[in-house]
């Protein structure tokens, strides 16, 4: 039975990599809000930093969109593209955004965090959000592994957390590390989770949303 707390909720979820392939959240979390009676809709832009859904702009590792309990279809190609907020915003009339980003703006490989151009990708989606007057809620990056090809540390997951914590207003916060223990959740490359630990993260994000939403 659709739960009531979500019933009637059309959610857009803007992400990156972690909402791109399926298995990933774009279909763990995705299940999870619809089968609290949500409506939802995916789009996910691989390897782009968060002010991509600001205005139209590239995917550098592809580009997906899942609608409701449809198929994941994916765009690999180098002409994969971000839509930008307000014309997906116009297309699907949601009245929750969803944004799930973090580990693309997070410098891992950098000597310190990129404070300032954080604040500016936060700026350009942010900025759409209020323009559309809608309520919104943040997903930051779990711990993931140390090392692998995107230089991933706790260290730094800790800092980009509490960055974004302080700076995503008006969007709530889902700070993910507290779902687990660093490395708890077993990666393939540092970043990216095994499908066990995409299933855990979803259901635990959906579970925090559908407090989020109890207590607005």
């Amino acid at each position: 039975m659709a739960s009531p707390l979500l019933a009637g909720l059309a959610i857009l979820m803007l992400g990156d990599s972690h909402f791109a392939s399926q298995g990933y959240l774009v279909t763990t979390l995705q299940d999870a809000l619809i089968a609290q009676g949500a409506s939802v809709v995916t789009e996910a832009a691989c390897g782009a930093p968060t002010g991509v859904w600001g205005t139209s702009g590239s995917a550098p590792c592809g580009s997906a969109e899942r609608v409701q309990s449809g198929p994941v279809r994916k765009d690999n190609s180098n002409q994969a593209h971000a839509v930008a907020l307000p014309d997906l915003v116009a297309k699907y009339h949601p009245n929750l955004i969803i944004i799930g980003s973090g580990d693309t703006i997070a410098g891992y490989a950098q000597p310190t965090l990129p404070a300032q151009w954080i604040g500016e990708q936060i700026q350009q989606v942010t900025a759409r959000i209020q323009e559309a007057n809608l309520p919104c809620i943040w997903i930051g990056p779990g711990w993931g592994e140390e090392g692998g090809p995107y230089f991933k540390n706790y260290a730094r997951v800790r800092q980009v957390n509490t960055y974004l914590a302080a700076h995503v207003a008006p969007c709530r916060y889902i700070d993910s590390t507290t779902f687990a223990q660093p490395g708890e959740w077993k990666t393939f490359d540092g970043q990216h989770y095994t499908l066990p630990a995409y299933q855990k993260w979803g259901l635990d994000v959906d579970q925090a949303i559908v407090s989020m939403v109890h207590t607005k």
